[in-house]
């Protein structure tokens, strides 16, 4: 099923249940890592050990469930995903001060209507002179789950669907930033699956999850699958626990726009795939590559759809707030992004170098050389810096070193075949997006299925349920082949 919401209907989503639950702003609520509104969280334990021995517990009870009852688990949980999608919304950006409510109302139902469920996990035979081979895909016991700050309930309740759709159980530990957000998650997953007569628990976090939980997770024997939605560093980490693991990790994705491409859509899909929830998923442009004979006209479309153009002084200026110096272990300076900008509103981030603006601005637009940092670093912010190209060649050759290797996502705007052909196998990402806004990559007004849990580092892609299982062989000799 194809998801074409407006902002007028996003928008129209937010304030028809807002008004149904009679509370308006960030005052109006009152959260921590275990409770909403005086309601206490189900399954979040003080101890990883606690949480892990709890999700365990709920895997015995699934795994002697039929797979039509597993299935019943999950249409509850999307019922409650959609229900709620306003109050994850609002109280993701009150905590993380980053995103906009309403796109991250749009990112749940997202989730809840195309995340796949147990239709997922299939079955393969092999037969043939000496008999039958059976290979099913079989569920790993605990999932350990690492989350992230920029779509923490989003990311916990697709991976959540997911895994149990395979049959597991699961133990978050989510982003420091990000508790009370994961564990609202956490609690609706269970809140929904005891509704349809689930066990009680059966997704798990704790109340502060730190490094030492995130230690405790890969080390604990009754973990068997690793599943990081992060950055490099704990990606990294993941990685090296010497246990099966499922790495989706940063990006930098670039924008290719030629002189074949409808140029008025362009600069409007751009627009609103680099805005979406103010730039926050990993999947968003990051950086546009135009051709010369294009780009004035390119710039003028992008500036209707709700961008500001700045000046080269004023971009180094910015520059110079949105990334901070640090000193690295070797002793070396090097520029890391500023996170209290990290997914705020353009009008916010102008206002730092004395720019003001209103609502209507929803990105801040700049001309500047590849080398420049807002081409060379994945921001998560609403700047879109564009670097002037001579030709498809120039253009492919600058991307591809501007993606970093990542394999994350790529976007092209043209109608020339064998440009696009040419940029999908140069770049190399999991996900390339042609004529259309970043989000089309993940389902969102595209085919497909969605996920916020992207592997490219470990190879899985676009991930779903048959992704959370092992495969298991039976094999019967001489016997059960009818031809």
């Amino acid at each position: 099923m194809a998801i074409n919401w407006t902002e007028a209907q996003i928008e129209q989503i937010v304030k028809s249940v807002m008004g149904a639950m009679n509370t308006t702003g960030s005052d109006a609520i009152t959260y921590d890592a275990t409770s909403y509104c005086g309601r206490k969280f189900i399954g979040i334990f003080e101890t990883m050990e606690e949480a892990i021995a709890a999700s365990e517990e709920g895997y015995r009870a699934i795994r002697s469930m039929r797979v039509e009852d597993r299935e019943k688990l999950i249409t509850s949980i999307r019922d409650f995903c959609r229900e709620e999608a306003p109050i994850m919304g609002r109280l993701g950006v009150a905590e993380t001060k980053m995103g906009r409510a309403d796109h991250k109302t749009a990112k749940h139902r997202l989730v809840a209507d195309k995340t796949p469920g147990t239709e997922d996990i299939v079955s393969a035979v092999k037969t043939g002179d000496n008999g039958l081979t059976l290979t099913e895909m079989a569920p790993f016991g605990v999932v350990g789950s690492i989350t992230p700050s920029t779509n923490p309930s989003e990311t916990v309740i697709c991976n959540s669907i997911g895994m149990i759709a395979a049959g597991n159980g699961v133990v978050f530990n989510p982003h420091p930033n990000a508790i009370a957000t994961s564990n609202y998650a956490v609690d609706l997953v269970n809140r929904a699956v005891y509704a349809a007569g689930g066990p009680r628990v059966l997704v798990a976090s704790v109340v502060k999850p730190t490094l030492d939980t995130a230690n405790v997770m890969y080390k604990h024997p009754s973990i068997r699958l690793l599943v990081c939605t992060g950055g490099p560093g704990v990606v990294r980490s993941v990685l090296s626990s010497g246990k099966k693991a499922i790495g989706a990790g940063a990006g930098n994705p670039p924008v290719i726009v030629d002189d074949t491409a409808d140029i008025k859509k362009a600069a409007r899909d751009i627009i609103d795939g680099c805005t979406f929830d103010n730039n926050l998923p990993c999947i968003a442009e990051k950086e546009v590559f135009a051709f010369d004979s294009i780009a004035d006209k390119l710039i003028e479309g992008m500036k209707k759809a709700g961008s500001l153009l700045i000046t080269r002084e004023q971009a180094d200026a910015l520059a110079e707030v949105v990334m901070t110096e640090v000193t690295a272990k070797d002793g070396s300076r090097k520029k890391i992004i500023n996170r209290d900008c990290v997914g705020r509103d353009a009008a916010v981030i102008l206002a730092k170098i004395g720019i003001k603006v209103g609502p209507e601005i929803r990105c801040i637009l700049c001309e500047v050389p590849f080398e420049h940092l807002f081409v060379q670093t994945e921001l998560m912010m609403p700047i879109l810096p564009v670097v002037r190209v001579k030709n498809i060649d120039e253009a492919i050759e600058l991307a591809v070193k501007a993606e970093h290797g990542c394999r994350h996502t790529a976007h092209m705007h043209s109608k020339n075949i064998d440009h696009l052909t040419r940029f999908a196998r140069a770049v190399e990402t999991t996900i390339f997006v042609k004529n259309a806004p970043s989000y089309a990559g993940i389902g969102f007004g595209g085919e497909g299925h969605t996920t916020f849990t992207i592997a490219g580092p470990t190879g899985e892609g676009i991930t779903s349920a048959r992704s959370f299982t092992r495969l298991r062989r039976c094999v019967m000799v001489d016997n059960f082949r009818i031809i």
